[in-house]
């Protein structure tokens, strides 16, 4: 008798569990971008810097602050809260590892250079899949000065994982 019982609740129970797997994938994407206030930072001006200018020297604690709130804002949906993804987006602390385990330093600068500009491309021009968008993009409504703040909160998750 207690196994009829609990075997329609375990049905129930999967079910809702497909609901909301679905509409979260689903919702993957569907994100109005917000702007974000970058005034205090060295403004970088309308040529796209090949590297993040923050991360370090002048203005990396502010683009860190800012980088934070611009994250939470725009990417935190998706890639989870402090950059740890729940599994619906890459899990952002992870994004240039790779270069981490390089001995030679002119190689792990290489590889940094390229994952910058994999990035701001990125962030830049969103990700789209045979017509769905898994990422929206984020040109005309973040400034430079954002995007790369956002990457200096990044790097400093990054830091915190080792």
């Amino acid at each position: 008798m207690q196994q009829s019982f609990f075997v329609p609740a375990r049905r129930g129970l999967l079910a809702l569990a497909l609901a909301c797997g679905a509409t979260a994938a689903l919702a993957h994407g569907d994100v109005v971008p917000q702007a974000v206030d970058t005034s205090t930072l060295p403004q970088l001006g309308t040529k796209w810097r090949e590297s993040n200018p923050y991360s370090s020297g002048e203005g990396h604690k502010e683009a860190l602050r800012i980088g934070s709130s611009a994250y939470n804002q725009n990417c935190a949906r998706c890639h989870g809260l402090e950059a740890i993804s729940g599994g619906i987006a890459p899990d952002l602390r992870k994004f240039d590892e790779e270069c981490a385990g390089y001995a030679d330093a002119a190689k792990a600068k290489v590889c940094y250079q390229e994952m910058d500009d994999y990035y701001a491309g990125t962030v830049r021009r969103g990700r789209t899949r045979d017509g769905r968008v898994y990422m929206p993009p984020f040109e005309g409504t973040l400034t430079q000065e954002a995007i790369w703040s956002i990457r200096t909160y990044l790097e400093d998750r990054r830091n915190s994982v080792k």
